[in-house]
């Protein structure tokens, strides 16, 4: 029998993380028990649940999961296989945190909205910026990512987003931008590309909501200074 394979054994019944999952419920398990039960075996050496533990340990956490591709997953004791199925996991709860966004209900605390963005688009190492495109009562029609990468906010132009709004029809857009770093203090250049989009947007009749910057440990700040729309 493979060495792995003995090694999950060789734990009593009750310490398997699936058959915990399958007679505690998931709740019951850590994050590196819920990724072993993905993974399903380790390596030689190394059980899944070690191998879950490694992976954590180098993506800082299970927020890190969201940033990863397939390439960046792979390692030793995670193939294509394995790197699919957490992968495919990180995508279902990205499409849940959607839903806790109804396409027909206002949106009116940026908080929330920030739960749903942190979920939808953190990155740890990339900075990146998006839009969420409303309508005249502030209800989401639509969401687009603009930009990905070392970001200098003048190659930003307020007309590509607004060109995107008046496509879709939407009143009002929600701009939303991460920063690696954690620390989610507006820059000079944040407040005055905010500036920027709220006067381009001000002749065209799209109304910029709000700008947020989204930090670590789920630290926000509203560029305009807003806890409500």
């Amino acid at each position: 029998m493979p060495a792995i394979d003995y090694m999950i054994r060789e734990l009593p019944t009750a310490e398997r993380p699936r058959e915990r999952l399958l007679d505690q419920g998931s709740a019951a398990l850590s994050d590196a028990e819920l990724i072993a039960v993905l993974l399903r075996t380790g390596k030689v050496g190394a059980s899944a649940l070690q191998v879950s533990m490694e992976l954590l340990q180098d993506v800082d956490g299970l927020a890190g999961l969201l940033g990863m591709s397939a390439p960046s997953l792979r390692r030793h004791g995670i193939g294509p296989a394995k790197a699919a199925s957490v992968l495919a996991a990180v995508e279902i709860g990205r499409r849940l945190a959607r839903e806790e966004l109804p396409d027909r209900q206002p949106l009116t605390r940026p908080a929330e909205v920030v739960r749903y963005l942190a979920i939808r688009y953190r990155l740890r190492d990339q900075e990146m910026m998006g839009a969420l495109f409303v309508d005249i009562k502030n209800r989401l029609i639509g969401e687009r990512e603009i930009f990905r990468g070392t970001m200098n906010r003048a190659a930003v132009e307020p007309r590509e987003v607004l060109k995107e709004s008046l496509l879709r029809g939407a009143a009002g857009v929600i701009l939303f931008h991460n920063h690696p770093s954690g620390d989610p203090a507006p820059s000079a250049e944040d407040r005055l590309f905010t500036r920027r989009m709220e006067q381009a947007g001000e002749i065209v009749g799209v109304r910029l909501v709000d700008h947020l910057v989204l930090g670590s440990s789920g630290r926000w700040v509203s560029v305009r200074g807003r806890t409500s729309w």
